[in-house]
């Protein structure tokens, strides 16, 4: 058993002991997730009281609770998404806003709630009201957070993506969604590079006939004119003072409030439609006890608002805590820039990816030792598994002695949240996330259907939740929403995870179940690969996937190796006998190649499918939703 990294602080009691007291339970997280799969019902009520959600809960929490899909959560229920988001309202830092090129802004609670009252009003001037969808062209700026509560606060549904898109990639997204109102900006920069995105505004506009009006927002040129585009108008014009104090109706528990996109790599991306009420009690849920956050946090994460996480983001608020958001390249002006942006703005729980804190360990940063942060409490980790040679980086490198809870977790776009989640009940072991989300009944599965524990499985959830989807759009019979989730296991959520639990209970992910390899029929995660040769000082990122040979399949390894090196002959064979020292014989490739970089999703993901998929000689149907679609040729091994 492995030396804990990180033990719960007896003086700071967490909110998850005190929910746990309000059920009639000990501070034992083993038991309260036993009772909170076992009574859904009578937990997600408790989560309404606990988190003081404003609105009416109803009589009854869920009626055919056991139907999968089909189960209803609060049915009777009514509340404003926007309302709950905005309750606080004093003069304390509510965002806290990094451009790379150095702008910076600070709104408060106050002025934030006066923002969104100004751009409602606007809106509802447009004629935007209750299930009017709006699509956003938008960077992970305040105007982008005020835009969408200000939607939701109308009843209107929102979908957004990051303006890096191209536009075919954003006509693949809002085309689907048939939006009455764009929001775009005149453009953005990125490495220290101005971007200009009139033109691709105005072919997004061209190519959106539902669309009645364009907001431009001036975020490059402030006098950037929106009447050169059809039917546009200024930010400025709508942000005129309320007529009244803003109201906030009510609308019935599954109301739909956002639109998130899958990756698209396979094809057209889905529209996955998320209720209002199922979304604002996950993610009050994970915030408040799993995260712990209070009033005086500062929250953070390394998103676009083309990924869940800036969703998640954004529900923070609600929890009265601040957030932090940079817009740029995380390594621009300097590799640091994220971590100062943490020090100038008393970061508390600092969000971001496996492949971030990788890449700060091949930069030799010591941000622990060359930054103030003594805020920092605990570092969360998404998008990828973060392997345990990265917990050790974390522990002394930005630590630094000082206690962290360095917590990865895992969910996806498909239910806006988390199945694996931070627990402040528990220790921290290096390699694990420390436990699987209360009310969130999770189980590792074998081929056959059979729960397992210590061997790598399915991901699956075997009991209904608040936040499944509502549906895709455009799936009137949700035939394709059942395929994509209920088919592989009958009744039961495949969330496409290849996983283990393990005998403390911890979660650890080896990849997507998607793109295991099967040398001599034995699964196996390209995680387990990923971990050893990216440890190796020459490799800064790696690729490995399965290809089809001789009756059997053959493991390709694909580097990227540290700026002048070449893959040579003695490399090779330390990259082999690495794999082979820390995993088995059936994990060394049979096949590796250099290349100039990895496909990544606009969220930052690589993208193993597409890989395997130009491998194989197959065509990768949606190049746009790869940032570097270029590089695809690479691939190419007979």
């Amino acid at each position: 058993m492995s030396t804990p990294r990180w033990r719960p602080d007896p003086a700071r009691p967490p909110a998850m002991a005190a929910f746990a007291q309000r059920v009639g339970l000990p501070a034992d997280y083993a038991a309260l997730w036993e009772w909170s799969v076992r009574e859904r019902g009578a937990f997600w009520r408790a989560i309404w009281e606990q988190c003081d959600v404003r609105g009416t809960p109803g009589d009854v929490a869920v009626v055919d609770g056991d139907r999968m899909p089909g189960a209803r959560w609060f049915p009777g229920a009514e509340l404003s998404y926007a309302e709950n988001v905005l309750r606080r309202r004093d003069d304390a830092a509510a965002i806290y806003f990094t451009r790379e090129d150095g702008l910076t802004r600070t709104l408060s609670f106050a002025e934030l709630f006066g923002e969104v009252a100004r751009l409602r009003d606007g809106l509802a001037r447009l004629g935007l009201g209750p299930g009017d969808r709006v699509a956003a062209f938008l960077p992970n700026a305040p105007e982008a957070m005020i835009a969408a509560l200000a939607v939701a606060s109308l009843g209107a549904v929102w979908s957004s993506c990051s303006p890096d898109f191209g536009v075919a990639g954003g006509l693949d997204r809002f085309a689907q969604v048939e939006p009455r109102l764009l929001l775009a900006i005149d453009g953005y920069v990125y490495k220290g590079k101005p971007f200009d995105c009139m033109n691709k505004v105005r072919e997004l506009r061209a190519a959106l006939p539902s669309v009645e009006h364009v907001v431009l927002v001036p975020y490059l040129d402030p006098a950037a004119d929106a009447a050169t585009i059809d039917t546009g108008r200024p930010w400025a014009a709508l942000r005129t003072e309320p007529r009244a104090e803003p109201t906030f109706p009510r609308f019935p528990f599954d109301h739909p409030l956002w639109i998130l996109f899958s990756s698209g790599t396979t094809g057209r991306p889905k529209c996955i439609v998320h209720g209002a009420g199922g979304t604002l009690l996950q993610h009050l849920k994970e915030h408040q006890l799993h995260v712990d956050l209070r009033a005086d946090d500062t929250l953070f994460y390394a998103t676009t608002t083309g990924w869940m996480m800036w969703n998640w983001l954004l529900t923070a608020l609600a929890s009265g805590c601040a957030v932090a958001l940079h817009d740029g390249n995380p390594f621009h002006p300097q590799p640091n820039a994220l971590w100062q942006m943490a020090a100038a703005t008393g970061v508390s729980v600092f969000g971001t990816s496996a492949k971030y804190l990788d890449a700060c360990k091949k930069e030799g940063l010591q941000p622990g030792r060359t930054h103030d942060l003594r805020a920092l409490r605990a570092l969360l980790s998404t998008g990828s598994p973060l392997v345990p040679e990265s917990f050790d980086w974390v522990y002394e490198h930005v630590a630094a002695g000082t206690p962290l809870q360095v917590a990865p977790i895992s969910g996806g776009t498909d239910i806006v949240s988390c199945f694996a989640l931070s627990c402040p009940l528990r220790a921290v072991h290096r390699g694990e996330m420390q436990c699987r989300g209360l009310g969130m009944k999770v189980e590792v599965w074998d081929d056959d259907g059979n729960p397992v524990v210590g061997t790598p499985g399915e991901l699956v959830c075997t009991a209904s939740f608040p936040s499944q989807p509502l549906g895709f759009l455009g799936d009137d019979d949700g035939a394709r929403y059942r395929a994509a989730y209920f088919e592989h296991f009958p009744g039961v959520w495949r969330h496409g995870d290849w996983a283990e639990l393990t005998a403390r209970d911890g979660v650890v992910i080896h990849g997507r179940s998607d793109a295991t390899l099967n040398p001599g029929g034995v699964r196996i995660g390209t995680a387990e690969i990923y971990r050893l040769v990216e440890q190796l000082e020459e490799v800064a990122e790696s690729v490995a996937v399965g290809q089809a040979w001789d009756g059997d399949q053959r493991v390709v390894l694909f580097v990227v190796l540290r700026a002048g090196l070449t893959l040579d002959q003695p490399l090779e064979g330390r990259i082999r006998a690495t794999i082979r020292a820390g995993a088995t014989p059936r994990h060394v490739p049979a096949v590796i190649r250099q290349v100039s970089d990895l496909p990544r999703t606009r969220s930052g993901k690589v993208s193993e499918i597409a890989v395997r998929d130009v491998l194989a000689g197959r065509t990768v149907h949606n190049t746009g939703a790869l940032t570097n679609a270029g590089v695809l040729r690479e691939f190419r091994v007979e």
